[in-house]
């Protein structure tokens, strides 16, 4: 029979980039499940119901992956954002008025 590993990741403090690579490599474990069901000797209604379960997971990890990567690039573009800012072009905490 075969088993099917949880989809979810553990929830860490890590980076989104580990984060990231583990959703990779739980989407590579639930595919090489999908093909080794196709070669199991369980019932056809009973291997539907396993494809379609691990199908749903492998969906649920790459919606994940998809917010992970948005919310990498949005912290990508803030601190691209921050380092514009200094002497050549200040911000208005970083800007001095000069009287003559």
């Amino acid at each position: 029979m075969t088993t099917i590993s949880s989809a979810l990741p553990a929830q860490s403090s890590g980076s989104a980039s580990s984060e990231i690579a583990g959703i990779y490599r739980q989407i590579t474990k639930l595919t090489q499940q999908l093909k080794e069901l196709a070669d199991s000797s369980l019932g056809a209604d009973e291997k539907q119901k396993q494809q379609e379960l691990i199908q749903s997971q492998i969906e649920m990890l790459q919606a994940q992956l998809a917010m992970l990567q948005s919310k990498q690039l949005e912290k990508s573009q803030q601190e691209q954002q921050q380092k514009v800012e200094g002497v050549n072009r200040p911000s208005a905490d970083n800007q001095i008025d000069i009287y003559i």
